[in-house]
């Protein structure tokens, strides 16, 4: 199977519509403006890896036919990229083995606090069964193949990125260190994240993630992880899929629900 990227959710942590709000990106019919939280099913070289596992994972893997993980990659520890990891249970049953993991050890700390009953020394029946792996900013390898993570912030948590051979999917960022670059050489698809066109404490910007990705230079760049703030109605400003794709520069995307990418 050829290296791909498949978009489960490329929505903020509100997801999108958002409950109560009726602006024009809530009330769009478009199915792409319809955004679950942010998450990422890559195939590489032969591995199936879940980047992030939100509080959508059970809808999404039933939508997109998810059976089974070699792996998931979690970004940090914020709800709207851990919500989810209960259900890999029905994974843990249907293939008879634990979920692995790699995560940093904040990450993990995270995981347990949430999800206590899973990392307990007499577990109940039935809890998820999960193989931790600890990982850093060095690289490391899943069954041989080799991941680079990528140190970014968001605000003041460090979180990481992932390079998978010709691909590196960042999200919930708002700086790269210098030296990070380095890691971004040659990329056929970069994914960086952005909430909405203002400047934001946690997240890109609309232009700085355009003009962020612009300096990596990768063939194609989507975005992700978008909130309904990318309209701004009461200044007439539009945010839906179809209005901001018009405005992306040559080889930048908006990525949505259900887009899949090979690499």
């Amino acid at each position: 199977m050829e290296n791909s990227i498949l978009f489960l959710g490329t929505g903020t942590s509100t997801g999108v519509p958002m409950i109560g709000c009726h602006c024009s990106v809530c009330s769009s019919t478009d199915p792409r403006d319809k955004r679950l939280r942010a998450s990422a099913f890559v195939h590489y070289n032969g591995l199936k890896l879940l980047i992030d596992c939100g509080p959508d994972f059970r809808t999404q893997a039933l939508a997109n036919g998810i059976e089974d993980l070699d792996a998931i990659l979690f970004t940090h520890q914020h709800k709207d990229h851990t919500g989810g990891l209960d259900d890999v249970r029905a994974l843990n049953y249907i293939n008879s083995k634990p979920t692995t993991i790699y995560c940093e050890n904040r990450v993990l700390g995270g995981l347990k606090m949430e999800y206590s009953y899973a990392f307990s020394d007499h577990p109940y029946p039935g809890v998820p069964k999960l193989d931790i792996h600890i990982i850093d900013e060095k690289p490391f390898e899943i069954q041989g193949q080799k991941i680079i993570p990528v140190r970014a912030m968001h605000y003041k948590l460090p979180v990481l990125g992932f390079r998978m051979g010709g691909l590196c999917y960042l999200t919930d960022a708002n700086q790269i260190a210098e030296e990070e670059f380095e890691k971004l050489k040659g990329l056929e698809i970069m994914v960086i994240n952005t909430v909405r066109r203002t400047k934001h404490l946690s997240h890109f910007s609309l232009g700085e993630a355009i003009a962020t990705s612009q300096k990596i230079g990768a063939k194609k760049t989507f975005i992700t992880h978008l909130s309904h703030q990318m309209a701004e109605d009461e200044h007439n400003i539009k945010g839906t899929h179809a209005d901001l794709s018009t405005e992306m520069p040559s080889g930048i995307y908006v990525a949505y629900d259900g887009l899949k990418v090979s690499f």
